[in-house]
């Protein structure tokens, strides 16, 4: 009595391991020391798609991915998606779903229930993913890759003519912080249904540190601008400058501080070299006292076009986002030393002191390395 033969499932990583043996073992020594099954007559069609094989996922057993019932609304579907992707809008299943029903109406299809499996199967078929945001992107100018060579071109220009030695190079730029600075991940018991991170209620307090290096590696002192309309009577740790602004910003007193207090005072400056101090289009960058300031100590300013301080600002491209990550470990050491804690009558806990964020902001820029720097210039 013929039985007939169980079909198996084998994955692409075991085809190209049975094809691989074939090759220099002949199919038939292949379909012995595998099988059968596999056959010889299948180890021979594996032989054929070999190059297929190897664009299959490991784990895939087939190339099958479903067939789509109604065709023609998954393109229009797919098209709204990728359409709305490319413009940075976020979507969610529910969206996808509601924008399907819709067009099944106007292509008159009337079988189409729009169900959470469908949504599944349709996102399956066109390789489409939910992803957690890693990045709010910055959007770039259309005509970013001529401003981009334009921008290098004046640098290299500015660089010949001046002569200027590399550590009169420099980059400056306003970072916004706040006085809490917890993280959206934490270490948590398996099965938390509520995961929940402690602050002293103060994360939305801001306030601005102005960072600025030079192409050398050195690292300016940092200026920090409170909101707050009178400079703090606390103790301030040595190597960083205070400013105060009613709403935390910078302004053109600050950049007059600034200049005068940091860069002025920067290695070469006193002997008045000729230097070069990238910037950002940020008003105060740019007010004609602002520019007299500059000329008084022979810097020359090269403003980054609008939109592409991601692609061209030292800080923006390798320094802002390790100052942050470890200005968040020093807020974490605060949080998890409860004798540094000062709360309030009621018991509610008062936002860390100016003087401590302040020694924070000289640890983590102090931490910073220098080799991180000079990357920054290069990249």
């Amino acid at each position: 009595m013929d039985l007939k033969q169980k079909r198996g499932a084998y994955t692409a990583a075991f085809k190209l391991k049975v094809v691989e043996y074939a090759k220099q073992h002949g199919n038939r020594a292949a379909a012995r020391h595998f099988g059968e099954p596999p056959t010889e007559c299948t180890i021979r069609e594996w032989r054929k798609m070999e190059e297929k094989l190897k664009t299959l996922s490991k784990t895939k057993c087939s190339f099958r991915s479903g067939i789509a019932k109604w065709p023609k609304l998954e393109e229009q579907v797919k098209e709204f998606v990728l359409n709305h992707r490319k413009a940075g809008i976020a979507l969610s299943t529910k969206m996808i779903i509601i924008q399907a029903v819709k067009i099944s109406k106007e292509l008159q299809i009337h079988d189409f229930k729009g169900t959470a499996s469908w949504c599944q199967r349709f996102m399956k078929r066109h390789e489409l993913r939910m992803r957690t945001r890693n990045r709010i992107a910055q959007r770039m100018p259309d005509d970013y890759e001529e401003k981009i060579i334009n921008f290098h071109n004046f640098i290299i220009k500015q660089r010949k003519r001046q002569n200027f030695e590399i550590g009169q190079i420099g980059n400056m730029d306003e970072v916004p912080l706040t006085f809490d600075v917890p993280s959206n991940k934490t270490v948590e018991a398996r099965g938390a249904k509520t995961v929940t991170i402690k602050t002293s209620g103060h994360e939305k307090n801001h306030y601005t540190v102005v960072l600025a290096v030079t192409a050398d590696g050195n690292k300016l002192p940092p200026l920090v601008i409170f909101k707050r309309k009178t400079l703090p009577k606390e103790k301030i740790p040595s190597g960083i400058q205070v400013h105060v602004h009613p709403k935390g910003w910078m302004d053109e007193q600050g950049m007059k501080l600034w200049i005068r207090n940091v860069w002025e005072k920067h290695p070469g400056a006193l002997l008045k070299k000729p230097s070069l101090l990238v910037l950002d289009s940020f008003r105060s960058h740019l007010t004609e006292p602002t520019k007299r300031e500059f000329q008084m100590c022979k810097t020359e300013i090269a403003v980054i076009p609008g939109g592409l301080t991601s692609q061209l600002q030292p800080l923006n491209v390798c320094i802002n986002k390790p100052f942050k990550a470890l200005m968040r470990e020093e807020w974490n050491k605060y949080m998890c030393d409860k004798n540094q804690h000062e709360v309030t009558n009621s018991g509610q806990m008062k936002r860390p002191g100016i003087s401590k964020v302040c020694q924070w902001i000289k640890t983590s820029w102090d931490a910073v390395k220098e080799d991180i720097v000079i990357k920054s210039f290069k990249k």
